[in-house]
């Protein structure tokens, strides 16, 4: 069985790393999951916002019982210091929602996971609100996913969008399962010429993001798989 999970909201987010590993579609709690595993490793892109990426947790826990539980992805920076396609390896999740905390295997800094994608200001809010480096929306809910199974957690996310990058607004094609719908964002940027150099400069930066996301992910595990074979499984950063 693969010894590390990875947990994802969308495909895009890890395209370039799964794009060779074997696909499987397996049926947990009533719903359909598609994973990409390899040897050591399994992914599944579980859907946008914490429910979804609690699901896609527990999803990966049971049918494939993993050692270690990976919230990966993209993030927004909320310091001016990340750039687009900077990995960030936390030591610590934090849940905005009620300040719940965890620590991370390796890394250094903290991780907030909002409710929703947030504007400039949100950014500096949560930055000063929580000391946090970056944002996300579903670490939190993996972390809370692992914990209670005693298994390690960790988090690699890459910056899709800077601090003072507005991110259009989502939330009407996110649907109730967490999947984004592409045809309704569309809709609704098509009536909104104000926004389309800001969609293509997103679609750009998460390009960017994905790749670098997959490089950084691809070193660790070669990493922590050669680790192992020496029985010295390293952290994650």
């Amino acid at each position: 069985m693969p010894r590390i999970a990875l947990v994802a909201a969308l495909k895009r987010e890890i395209a370039p790393l799964v794009r060779e590993w074997t696909m499987e579609v397996r049926d947990y709690d009533k719903r359909k999951f598609t994973f990409f595993v390899r040897s050591d490793a399994v992914a599944v892109c579980g859907g946008i916002g914490a429910e979804a990426a609690r699901r896609a947790t527990q999803a990966a826990i049971e049918l494939y019982q993993p050692e270690t539980v990976v919230s990966v992805g993209f993030v927004g920076a909320l310091v001016p210091e990340l750039r687009v396609g900077d990995v960030v390896v936390p030591s610590r999740v934090v849940d905005s929602r009620d300040g719940s905390s965890w620590t991370c295997d390796g890394g250094k800094g903290i991780l907030v996971s909002a409710m929703h994608v947030t504007d400039a200001h949100g950014k500096q809010e949560l930055a000063k609100a929580y000391s946090a480096c970056a944002v996300d929306m579903e670490a939190a809910a993996v972390a809370q996913g692992a914990s209670p199974r005693g298994l390690k957690f960790a988090a690699v996310k890459a910056v899709s969008d800077e601090l003072n990058f507005v991110v259009p607004t989502v939330e009407t094609a996110i649907t109730s399962d967490g999947r984004f719908h592409a045809g309704c964002f569309l809709l609704y940027v098509t009536v909104r010429p104000w926004l389309w150099a800001r969609v293509v400069r997103l679609g750009r930066d998460s390009h960017r993001a994905s790749a670098a996301l997959a490089l950084a992910l691809r070193a660790i595990l070669e990493t922590r798989e050669a680790a192992t074979k020496n029985e010295s499984p390293r952290e994650w950063k």
